[in-house]
Formats: structure tokens, sequence, C-alpha cells
């Protein structure tokens, strides 16, 4: 029996699946999102930037592979606004898993909410990652099968790929021995003939094994990637809550350098008022309202109904008439008489126009808390932290004075001109001296605050807030000596008496200094002090 010669190009044609490199049915990708230059250049630098995600990487993979490209995944699919899976075969079979948990993700619809706080935004998506590494340490740690099978996978693929080398070595010799019409020699061709079996028998186990990691499931990785995503979205909002109480802009936030985001985070959860964010959100929120209704020329509190001639105040009864044809010369006879029925109200005071000045008590009382659990000084600070939006709003300088004893006094002074300075506003904020109770140190403080203005700018009429829940007695030479400053330079003096102060009968030294004295009983009432507001 003569057996036909092999001939190089059947060889080529038998051999063509192995001839251009190690080709099989797996992928080499090592991420299960697909991103461009720009997604992995944000990644790096947002990893390079935080240690919490270089922490939580280096914890992850001390036990478990390829857990850095799992948070490559998970980062991606939270910062991208709308994330694209790759298909499984395009993955490497050691990445299988991630690919499940990535999955298991993104098909959540607490992924997709979080998403919308994330998209976008670097840091918020870095965060979302660290919300979640306890959920993905637990997800990992339960893939020990899925990990095994991907390991076999991998293996077989390493296998594949070794015997697709091993076909085009042997076409490579057979070629080198081949005569010049193409025959090539018995033992090269039966060398190409096994290499070719072999390395489809390698394909063949690498598919199954593939398969087989394909299939393997993380046991609870859906009910675990839905709780995970709505943890790592209250933590978001949670921040997000804080950086508005505080009055953070989110333009602000964004310019800011990652790390320096993550203390002002940090300083907020963790800060002396971090618990009374809320309440500081709600006076920022109230003020600014009451600014709103605020007018040039705005008329007081309505205390009644009175007659006159002011059009402004006329109640609607009054001006319903003009709709009536036979009741308009009425009106024009009881408007030219005064007589037209109008708001009675108590005229409030102009606006200031030098610096408001919130003299805060820190004594150790103000530490108590009222009704509803609220501590006199959050109540006072947020208040304080309301005026300093209030000036920033009317364009005057804003100077926090703390206070307690006699000796006992912090001046943090916020000029107009100059940016809000956080770091200072939240020193300010979370500062408290302790001790006894002095009025005379903090007015006498702000007063000469006041006179350097006038003298500076010649600037007047400034406001003067304290808040207190004590009543302390001053000197009478002070006390004329106050009064002769506060005639010059004309500024007002409201007072705040918060928690169970109540001013004596026959007067009180409080009393005797404000302008204007409101008791504040209720602490989570943040309402209560709205009129200075409107007059300050």
């Amino acid at each position: 029996m003569t057996t036909t010669p092999s001939t190089l190009a059947n060889l080529a044609s038998r051999s063509a699946r192995w001839l251009g490199g190690p080709a099989t049915a797996f992928g080499r990708h090592t991420t299960a999102v697909v991103g461009d230059r720009f997604d992995r250049i944000t990644w790096r630098d947002t990893y390079e930037q935080s240690a919490g995600l270089r922490e939580l990487t280096a914890e992850l993979s001390e036990r478990h592979d390829h857990a850095a490209d799992l948070l490559t995944d998970v980062f991606l699919a939270a910062y991208q606004p709308a994330p694209r899976l790759r298909d499984r075969a395009e993955l490497a079979p050691s990445h299988l898993p991630n690919h499940h948990l990535t999955t298991s993700l993104m098909e959540s619809r607490e992924f997709t909410e979080l998403r919308r706080e994330t998209a976008g935004d670097p840091y918020a998506a870095a965060m979302a990652v660290l919300a979640q590494g306890s959920a993905l340490r637990g997800m990992l740690e339960r893939a020990g099968e899925a990990r095994e099978r991907a390991a076999r996978a991998e293996r077989a693929r390493q296998t594949a790929e070794g015997a697709a080398t091993a076909v085009a070595e042997a076409f490579q010799q057979a070629t080198a021995s081949a005569a010049e019409d193409g025959t090539v020699p018995p033992a090269a061709a039966d060398a190409v003939g096994r290499a070719v079996e072999a390395a489809e028998a390698a394909a063949r186990q690498a598919a199954e094994a593939g398969a087989q990691a394909m299939a393997a499931a993380v046991p609870g990785a859906r009910a675990t990637a839905r709780t995970a995503a709505r943890q790592a979205l209250a933590a978001v909002r949670e921040e997000a809550a804080l950086m508005r109480a505080w009055g953070v802009a989110p333009a602000e936030t964004e310019r800011m350098p990652f790390e320096q985001r993550a203390r002002l985070a940090e300083r907020l959860r963790t800060g002396r008022l971090a618990e009374w964010a809320e309440l500081i959100g709600r006076f920022r929120q109230m003020a600014s309202g009451e600014r709103a209704r605020r007018t040039e020329h705005a008329t007081g509190e309505l205390v009644g109904v009175t007659l006159g001639d002011d059009l402004s105040r006329v109640i609607p009864s009054e001006l319903a008439s003009l709709g009536l044809p036979a009741l308009r010369a009425v009106f024009a006879a009881r408007y030219a008489a005064g007589e037209l029925m109008l708001y009675d109200t108590e005229n409030e005071q102009p606006t200031g126009q030098g610096a408001i000045i919130a003299c805060v008590d820190t004594s150790h009382s103000m530490y108590e808390a009222g009704p509803g659990g609220v501590t006199r000084e959050a109540w006072a600070k947020a208040c304080a932290l309301a005026l300093l939006d209030q000036a920033r709003h009317a364009s005057r300088d804003f100077v926090g004075i703390l206070f307690s004893a006699a000796d006992k006094i912090s001046i943090f002074r916020f000029p107009a001109d100059e940016p809000t300075d956080m770091p200072r506003t939240l020193d300010f904020a979370e500062t408290f001296l302790g001790g006894g109770t002095s009025y005379q140190t903090p007015l006498s403080a702000a007063a000469a605050l006041l006179d350097d203005e006038f003298n500076d700018t010649a600037r007047a009429r400034g406001d003067i807030v304290l808040i207190t829940d004590d009543d302390c007695g001053v000197t009478e030479d002070w006390m004329r000596t106050w009064n002769t400053t506060k005639h010059r330079l004309e500024f007002r003096v409201f007072g705040v008496a918060v928690g169970n102060l109540r001013p004596a009968e026959n007067g009180s030294v409080l009393e005797a200094l404000c302008d204007n004295l409101r008791v504040v009983e209720d602490l989570t009432d943040v309402h209560a002090a709205a009129d200075l507001f409107r007059v300050i």
C-alpha cells in the first residue's frame, strides 16, 4: 500500500488553527468591566491618592488571588455612568469568579441607585468600594470552589497554549525539511500531526474546564451584593448630607484633592458636633428661607389690622373691590381719606452694615441637653454657623467669640473678602472652653472689634448676638463704658437665652444689655430664632 506523501500545503491547512499563535477559546482580559485609557488613569490616580484603597487591596490580596482586579471592577462599575461587562469568553479563566461577583453587584437595584450618587465622581466611587469592603471580603471567602475551578481552567488554558506553540514549532521544522516541490519527510509530517492532535485534545479539555468555571457560582453572592450596595449607598449619602449640612458645596468638594476631602469627611463624621449635623443643616435652611422672604424695606411682624393709605399693606378683601366697577369709586374715596383696612405690623429696624459678631457661651452648663436630647451648645453653635452664612450673604465680616469665665475667650475671624476656611469653621464649632460665665470679657472684645472696624472703614451699625444660658453681673463702670460705646458705634445687641434661663421679674443684666431678647426652651426648634435672620 502506497502512502500519499505529505505536502507543506496539506500540513498548513491542518495546522491553520494553531499557526496564528497560542489561540484558545479563552481571552486574556483581567477586568470584567470594560474601561478605556482614561478610566484606567482615573482608577490609578484614585488608588495612589487613597490610603484606604491601598490598605484594602493589600489585605484582600494576602488571601485571595486577583483581588486587586476585583476592586478595579467595582470602582469602574460605580464610576462609569453606563458600565459594560465583558463577555465571559473574553476574560482569562482565572478571573471568571470576579466576573460573577461583579455581575452580582451590577445587576442589583441597589447598585443602580448607588451609581446615581457616584457616577463621574472618583472620590465617591472609591468611597463606595471601601464601604463594600467587608462584603467583598465575605464573597471572596465563599468563592473557594469557583476559584478552584477557575484555577483548573487556567492551567488547562496554559496547557492548550503550550500545545499550540508545539504545533507552530513542528510546522516550522517541517518547513525547514521540505523538498523543493513541497513534499515533507514522513517523520516531520508525523510530528506535526501528533502536535495538532495534542493541541486539539488540550483545547477540548480547556473548554470543558472553562465551562465548569463559568458555571461555578459564589454562594449567596446576589444577596450579599444587594446588602453591600445598600450599605455603600447609605455611606455615600450620609457623607453628602454631612457636607451639605456644613455648607460645603458639591463644586467645592470636587475641587478638593482626594486626601483633603477624605480628611474633611472624617472630621465631620467624628467631630464634636458630628451628631448635630442635621440640626446645623436645618438651621442653615431656615436662615436661607428667612433671607429669601426679606426685602429691602420689609415690614415687620403682623400684629393685627388698622386703617390707613399704605397700598403695600392693604388686606386682600379691600383689593378685591377693585375688581367691581361699582366699588372702585368707594375704594378711591377711602384711600383718599386714609381709611383702607391695612395689615398692622411692628416695624423692623434697618439691617446692620458692620460686622456680625456671635458671642457664644461655652461654659460647663452649656453642655447640658434639653428636650429632644439637643445640647445647649449644639443649638448655640448651629445658630452661630447660620449667622456666619448670613454675614457671607450680606458681604459682612463675621466674628465668632467663644467665652466662659473671665479669663477664657477664643476669637475666630471670618473676613467678608476672604473665602470661607472650612477647617477654621470647624475649629470654631468644636471649641469648648468650660468653666463659669462672664459677659464683660466677650462683650468688651466684640465692642473693640466694632470700634476697630469703624476706625478702619467707617462702618457702623454692627450686630452682636449673645447666646447664653446664664445671667451674670457686670460692674457699673463697665456698663457706663458699654452704653457710651454702643451709642457711638450704633450697634445692636440681640440676646438669646437658651435652656431654662428666665430673666428676673425686676429685670436682669441680660435684659439690660440686649435691645432684643428671646428665650428658647425647645432646642429642637430652629424657628425659635427665625426673626434674627430677618432683622440682622
